[in-house]
């Protein structure tokens, strides 16, 4: 266990804390300072790095919202640590600071921050050259939802469906998907930061290790969801590594409740946290939407690959019992969903005008299917197995009702990495861009 600990703690330095990691230059000071909204329009920007550089092409270049170039020649300050650039003709607004210099290990690092002029900074995902979210971005999304929900859900269905004890292959079984489930949602966590900061740094994957992620981890809703996330499910991790070592179940219960705690991260991270109406009633409908539907093709997962095929003597009484789950689970996803969906389309045309509203048809169309699915399994095939009726086929159902809920995951990925359509100013017929 001591090894995974610190090749996991190594990781997570080395993505932080490239620069240290990896010995070549570091930003140690920047004016205007990270994300900073300066008052007085700057005549330059100063970078202070820990060791002496080399200036190459493009050293410093500052960009407003619209990609005008507002920077000179960079120079050396005092020392070959200080590179400065003079910048002029700033406006009202958002800036965008990228920078490369040489190390004197001969590794070229660079980075990017934001400050704003008489105006709050944007986000650094939000640089200029920064392209948003692609296809890659939301399958890592989409792959830290499975993880998330192979965790969950075979804790869940431990913890609030069987009884202890269970048949000793099965209880492996369900170590091993919690346990590839915790770690998957951390290796998956630090891919889908990387691809973000990537998109934002824009520069090529092979560079990265030697970009400055700093700015991503502290200066962004989803970089310190992200650095809490990981250190949340290590803890996750680490618990049920020591629930199986020790024999002890008693400590899945808490690994189950810092898990669905830490999972909140990605709620508060979302638009539901950085929309403009956004309030804490709709972070924690998120967060409930989430955590439902996690337990739910989580729990699907674990009866059809675990429970089935290891214990046929548990399936009457886990399918019952994990029918009285997910009929709670349904309901608070159909009820959050159905809120976050008129919270975040201001008007009715928007589902069929809007790309974010088309791809909500998409996710209700698999979820109404889902739904039918999983009513047929609570009102034909539960009371059969009631009255002691083995129904043939029921796993080859599991499995297609589970297919349906990984396809409402991945379209529920790409939904998080899409904005909603801007709601329009009051006394005014324009919209405001919708936050990300």
């Amino acid at each position: 266990m001591r090894r995974p600990a610190v090749l996991g703690a190594a990781a997570l330095i080395a993505v932080a804390l490239p620069g240290t990691a990896f010995g070549h230059a570091t930003l140690r000071h920047a004016i205007p300072a990270f994300q900073s909204r300066e008052s007085v329009a700057p005549r330059e920007v100063l970078l202070r790095f820990d060791q002496t550089v080399g200036l190459i092409p493009h050293a410093i270049e500052v960009f407003a919202r619209d990609g005008r170039r507002v920077s000179g020649t960079p120079t050396f300050g005092a020392d070959h640590r200080l590179v400065r650039a003079p910048v002029s003709g700033l406006v009202r607004g958002g800036y965008t600071v990228r920078w490369r210099v040489l190390s004197s290990d001969g590794h070229v690092g660079a980075g990017v921050f934001t400050f704003g002029y008489r105006i709050a900074a944007p986000p650094p995902t939000q640089a200029y050259g920064a392209s948003g979210p692609t296809w890659a971005d939301d399958f890592a999304r989409w792959g830290l939802f499975v993880s998330l929900a192979l965790l969950l859900g075979s804790l869940g269905i431990r913890l609030f469906v069987l009884r202890e004890p269970i048949p000793d292959r099965l209880s492996k079984r369900l170590y091993l998907f919690a346990g590839l489930g915790a770690f998957a949602t951390i290796d998956v966590g630090i891919a889908a930061f990387i691809l973000r900061a990537e998109d934002a740094l824009q520069l090529p994957f092979v560079d990265l290790m030697y970009g400055d992620l700093s700015p991503f981890a502290t200066k962004t809703r989803f970089g310190v969801a992200f650095v809490a996330m990981t250190l949340g499910f290590a803890l996750v991790a680490a618990l049920v590594v020591l629930s199986w070592l020790l024999d002890a179940p008693k400590l899945l219960r808490p690994a189950f409740l810092v898990a669905l705690g830490f999972a909140s991260g990605l709620s508060l991270s979302g638009h539901s946290a950085v929309e403009p109406n956004s309030t804490w009633f709709s972070q924690l409908a998120d967060f409930l939407h989430l955590s439902a539907a996690s337990l739910w093709a989580g729990g699907l997962v674990t009866l059809a690959f675990a429970v089935w095929p290891l214990a046929p003597e548990l399936r009457r009484g886990a399918f019952l019992g994990f029918s009285r789950l997910a009929t709670v689970l349904v309901g608070l996803l159909v009820l959050a969903g159905t809120y976050l969906t008129i919270l975040r389309l201001p008007a009715v045309h928007d589902l069929w005008s809007a790309s974010y509203g088309r791809v909500l048809l998409v996710k209700l169309a698999i979820v109404s299917l889902a739904l039918a699915w999983g009513a047929a399994h609570h009102f034909l095939v539960r009371p059969r197995l009631e009255r002691g009726d083995a129904p043939r086929g029921l796993r080859r159902s599991l499995l297609g009702e589970m297919s349906v809920a990984m396809a409402v995951l991945l379209v529920a990925a790409v939904l998080v990495n899409s904005a909603p359509p801007p709601r329009p100013v009051a006394g005014s017929t324009q919209a405001t861009p919708a936050a990300r």
